[in-house]
């Protein structure tokens, strides 16, 4: 198993592989490129978008910017979807947002974790002498036809279901069920939402 696919699969796996370097290092050049970029720049912008998230996504989605993904083409949207400034995507597991998706501002997907222990935590001399670091990473999953609000965390292994409204500032760390808003730190429901309102 390669170390990329260790990584998309949950398991730990070296961030220092080459082949997972040079994909981030590709990312985080086309990150820096888009986010020189004025807005008017409208054809510029969409073509570093299809190298760093993909043809397709590319047409469902409009990122304000700037911007930062940890490897891009490891996200997906659906159609429609739209995110303000400063969004941050770490998808070293895949991260998918459903159809007519807003987020706000300063907003986080972090599909990224290092254990909670500090002993797994250091890095470590594997059997050649290369330094290592564990880490892994969890999927992040946002359904249709939702709102996420300014300054929004959503942690690793979290699906927020289709139709939910997250608060602005809150951190979401467990999933969301469909059509209530949910806001705090950490994120809980607060209400259901009413079809007519």
């Amino acid at each position: 198993m390669t170390e990329k696919e260790k990584m998309l699969s949950g398991q730990y796996y070296d961030a220092g592989d080459s082949e997972l370097v040079k994909l981030r290092q590709t990312a985080h050049n086309l990150c820096v490129d888009f986010n020189q970029l004025h807005e008017t720049d409208e054809e510029q912008r969409v073509a570093i978008m299809r190298k760093l998230i993909g043809e397709e996504n590319a047409e469902k989605a409009y990122i304000q910017g700037p911007v930062w993904f940890d490897y891009g083409v490891f996200t997906t949207f659906g159609e429609d979807f739209y995110a303000n400034f400063n969004l941050t995507v770490l998808d070293c597991c895949p991260v998918k947002f459903g159809d007519n998706v807003l987020v706000g501002p300063n907003c986080t997907f972090a599909a990224a974790v290092h254990p909670v222990n500090p002993e797994e935590r250091l890095p470590y001399l594997d059997e050649e002498g290369n330094w290592k670091m564990n880490e892994y990473a969890k999927p992040i999953t946002v359904g249709n036809n939702c709102w996420i609000a300014a300054d929004v965390v959503v942690c690793a292994g979290v699906t927020i279901g289709d139709g939910s409204v997250i608060g602005a500032g809150s951190v979401v760390t467990k999933d969301i069920p469909p059509r209530v808003f949910a806001a705090g730190n950490p994120c809980r429901v607060i209400r259901e939402l009413d079809a007519n309102k």
